[in-house]
């Protein structure tokens, strides 16, 4: 039986950065962990921070891959984003057990170096928020003095959503999608229609629907993940606070649990009545 040689990694780079940190820019991203105090839970809190950031610019680039191609009637390739997606929402809910023990105390040593800073500011958060369809004009708000983000917020909020996207698909398939949900002002959050609900029941009991059940279940399994996300930052705030006053101002647990009880593509959920 041959067996394949035995070669040893490259060891050596002299002066040079390894090609691995430069690819990754690991010296820059280590760089930005700079906790203002001593206190060992701010680090975990500061990298948890930035984690779910970039997991959000994942989430967000990987749901308008599965728009495009939904615009383009590319079931195959949107049910493939959104399959991506699903891992990517799993391990931002996950990221959640940095800060899963973080005592009152312990956030309470360094709470006042945040000052008003608050995860409700995330830009690339809102972003997703957008994208599912909750949208607020009065969230554009806190990015007046960042230009280039609040228009590419702005261009968010006045477009389609996700669900919003797959509805024109089921309307270019013949479903009984209603006008008032194909052309409808886009920053306004979307209503439930009993006309969805019926497009819906036709593509879970008649034949020839098989795709659009898959993208209708990719987008529950979205949705189960999006709310478990959000459960995971009320019982995480509950944890370490209590019901103190969130810093960004506001009431803190009773605006989580408010987000936490949002529905998400509300005729999917409905529809199970008459199935």
């Amino acid at each position: 039986m041959m067996t394949g040689k035995v070669t040893t990694p490259r060891l050596s780079f002299g002066p040079e950065v390894t090609p691995y940190s430069a690819y990754a820019r690991i010296d820059a991203l280590h760089a930005l962990q700079r906790p203002r105090t001593g206190v060992s839970a701010e680090r975990s809190f500061v990298v948890a921070t930035q984690v779910m950031e970039l997991l959000f610019g994942l989430l967000r680039h990987e749901w308008t891959q599965a728009q495009q191609a939904l615009r383009a009637d590319d079931l195959d390739g949107a049910a493939g984003a959104l399959r991506h997606a699903l891992n990517t929402q799993d391990v931002l809910a996950g990221s959640w057990d940095l800060l899963a023990t973080l005592t009152p105390m312990e956030f309470g040593s360094f709470r006042d170096e945040l000052g008003e800073a608050s995860g409700f500011q995330s830009y690339a958060y809102r972003y997703l928020e957008f994208l599912l369809g909750n949208k607020s004009a009065a969230m554009l708000a806190p990015y007046i003095g960042m230009p280039e983000v609040h228009t590419g917020l702005t261009v968010a909020l006045g477009s389609p959503s996700l669900y919003d996207d797959v509805l024109a698909v089921l309307h270019r398939r013949g479903l009984p999608i209603p006008l008032s949900h194909l052309d409808r002002d886009w920053t306004r959050p979307y209503e439930p229609h009993a006309e969805v609900q019926k497009a819906w029941q036709i593509v879970y009991t008649s034949p020839g629907y098989g795709d659009l059940m898959e993208l209708a279940e990719l987008l529950l399994d979205t949705a189960e993940r999006a709310i478990r996300w959000r459960q995971r930052h009320l019982t995480a705030v509950r944890r370490a606070m209590g019901a103190k006053p969130g810093t960004g101002g506001s009431s803190g647990l009773s605006w989580l649990r408010r987000a936490a009880e949002q529905d998400l593509f509300p005729e999917l959920w409905t529809v199970r009545d008459e199935l």
